[in-house]
């Protein structure tokens, strides 16, 4: 798991909660890198195998890893053997890392092991932490709306206790007096991260924080106090549901006429039962694509609709859909919904090929370092 040679490569880690717009944000940094003539690997992380997130960076043309089964800090040496085998397809100067959007702790059982323990092999940047910016002014009380239970919240927060830089991203959603209210909240509550203003979808405002992660390194204080009974149980209100399913049509479509109103079906019978969705994200790869090709829908709050991320340049008839729901119910209920939106779909038939669903189970990390290394 060397390096290049004579230099330490760069392990940048890109954290929030789900829906927080990482995915995109992910893209922007590794193009940004790229553009300066680094060689960029990415890695992926889920509680289950078949990430829409994975085949995101992988059609746009990044090597990239897929760690599922668990948070990066339950599965430190999976993180590890994921960098090294990065490192001998490509070896990368820098290392994109996604953790799962509903863990914390990440500075305390990933970053500082992973300095005390490989310092001498990567140079670890500050850790970002995203945020949407309409979720966030529920979760800080500036908004009324649907929002999640006090046990999720509390993962939410910690996950910004944590952060060095946090970044409102998606500040195309808000009006400036809303936004500079949001900024000054979160710098006020979060004094320890600096707060800054992006637009990935937009490409506004990612040079300061491209320019940090280009120049800083992560510095070294106490971590947070977790308490991991409380993070636990938030987790395991959230139902997880991951899905691959064939899609056949006698007659072609277009790839929105599919996405958005099965993104919509689902949306309907989760709301109707009260279940708040942190996350519902579909990628559609047709059977006669050219690598890399597929659509993309995204929905990331109940109370918005789906929005297209990607749309394929011409119909198709066929392909594969990959399916990634989290939200805050029992997962039998995102898999009832699933089907039932799947049962009236339109556009074409959609055949069930592979689903996991579940909730997470407790985190036990694998290391748990209480301070910065001396050395890094």
């Amino acid at each position: 798991m060397n390096p290049p040679q004579g230099r330490q490569a760069r392990y940048v880690m890109v954290g929030g909660f789900l829906g927080a717009g990482k995915t995109t944000a992910m893209g922007r940094l590794a193009k940004h890198f790229s553009d300066q003539g680094l060689r960029v690997g990415l890695i992926t992380n889920d509680q289950a195998g078949g990430l829409v997130d994975t085949a995101l960076m992988q059609a746009q043309g990044f090597a990239t890893q897929e760690i599922a089964g668990g948070c990066f800090c339950c599965r430190f040496q999976s993180l590890v053997q994921a960098a090294a085998s990065l490192n001998d397809q490509t070896k990368p100067d820098v290392f994109i890392a996604e953790p799962v959007g509903s863990c914390t702790d990440l500075v305390a059982t990933v970053s500082y092991p992973l300095r005390r323990i490989y310092g001498d092999r990567f140079s670890v940047a500050p850790y970002s932490v995203l945020v949407d910016p309409l979720r966030a002014r529920r979760v800080l009380g500036l908004d009324a709306g649907a929002g999640f239970s006090a046990k999720v919240t509390y993962i939410y927060r910690k996950q910004l206790e944590e952060a060095d830089l946090i970044l409102i991203n998606k500040s195309d959603l808000l009006d400036a007096a809303s936004l500079a209210e949001l900024q000054a909240a979160l710098q006020r509550e979060f004094a320890q991260a600096e707060v800054l203003v992006i637009s990935a979808r937009q490409q506004e405002g990612l040079q300061p924080w491209f320019s940090r992660l280009d120049a800083e390194t992560q510095g070294g204080r106490a971590v947070m106090p977790v308490d991991y009974e409380v993070y636990a149980q938030g987790e395991a209100l959230l139902g997880w549901l991951n899905a691959t399913l064939k899609v056949s049509a006698k007659d072609e479509f277009e790839s929105e006429d599919l996405l958005l109103p099965l993104a919509a079906a689902v949306q309907q019978r989760l709301q109707a039962q009260g279940i708040e969705i942190a996350h519902l994200k579909m990628t559609l790869s047709p059977d006669d694509a050219l690598a890399g090709e597929l659509a993309s829908v995204n929905l990331v709050r109940s109370d918005q609709g789906p929005e297209m991320g990607m749309t394929l340049d011409e119909p198709c008839s066929g392909g594969q859909l990959i399916v990634n729901l989290r939200a805050e119910g029992a997962p039998e209920i995102l898999l009832e919904a699933l089907h039932s939106a799947v049962a009236g779909c339109d556009a074409a038939q959609l055949d069930l090929e592979h689903e996991e669903h579940f909730r997470p189970g407790k985190p036990v990390p694998t290391h748990r370092d209480e301070q910065a290394p001396l050395h890094s």
